[in-house]
């Protein structure tokens, strides 16, 4: 029996074996975002040792989930289309891990594209479909994203922009997103700094991403 084999003829058991060590989901959840370099993978992922980034870079190209590409005079990584098939997976994961976070410990991070990710977990389209374009520049710990919502179509880049609501996130705001918090209370209550733009708009944002069920 191979390593990492489960001695079971299952989608499920066969899944866990490519995809199932320690890391690997997230490696393909930062891809998802978009191709990376090695360095930029290590870097979004603080904690993971070298060895161990590239023993799953490895069995993931392998796996076919991943392969590496020239991106102008670098290798990057990037999904296949077979790795791209995980996004669903992912993102419904991540919803379901999303309603337990809790509070972050003081040694957690908030990374660009986890967050992003965070942000794809949680949309709406359905609600979006419904609403003006919306631009917000949001700044979650130490990620600043431009989130661009129009129709149903959501846009996420790093870095700042124009915007028609510009906030700075306290760790609550995942109480906003699962709709245990309104919008006016998290302002008062200083979960949510407006720096300029529509305060209201803060309402959009709630309904555009939640997960309440």
């Amino acid at each position: 029996m191979a390593a990492r084999d489960y001695g079971q003829y299952s989608g499920v058991s066969r899944a866990m074996e490519l995809v199932g060590e320690r890391w690997a989901l997230l490696i393909v959840r930062d891809l998802l975002v978009g191709p990376r370099r090695y360095g930029e993978l290590a870097e979004g992922l603080p904690r993971i040792p070298s060895n161990i980034l590239a023993a799953r870079l490895k069995e993931l190209q392998s796996a076919g989930v991943i392969r590496r590409a020239p991106r102008s005079r670098v290798i990057v990584y990037e999904l296949t289309p077979y790795g791209r098939e995980l996004e669903p997976v992912v993102l419904a994961f991540g919803a379901w891990g999303f309603k337990a976070m809790g509070q972050p410990r003081d040694e957690q991070v908030i990374t660009p594209d986890s967050l992003t990710m965070d942000l794809r977990t949680t949309f709406r389209a359905q609600v979006a479909a419904k609403l003006p374009p919306t631009a917000y520049a949001a700044q979650f710990g130490g990620a600043e994203l431009l989130i661009r919502v129009k129709g149903r179509t959501l846009d996420v880049t790093r870095g700042d922009g124009p915007a028609d609501l510009a906030f700075v996130a306290g760790p609550d705001i995942h109480l906003l997103i699962l709709g245990e918090l309104a919008p006016a209370r998290a302002i008062t209550t200083g979960v949510i700094k407006v720096l300029h733009g529509r305060a209201d708009l803060l309402d959009r944002f709630a309904s555009t991403f939640n997960l309440v069920a």
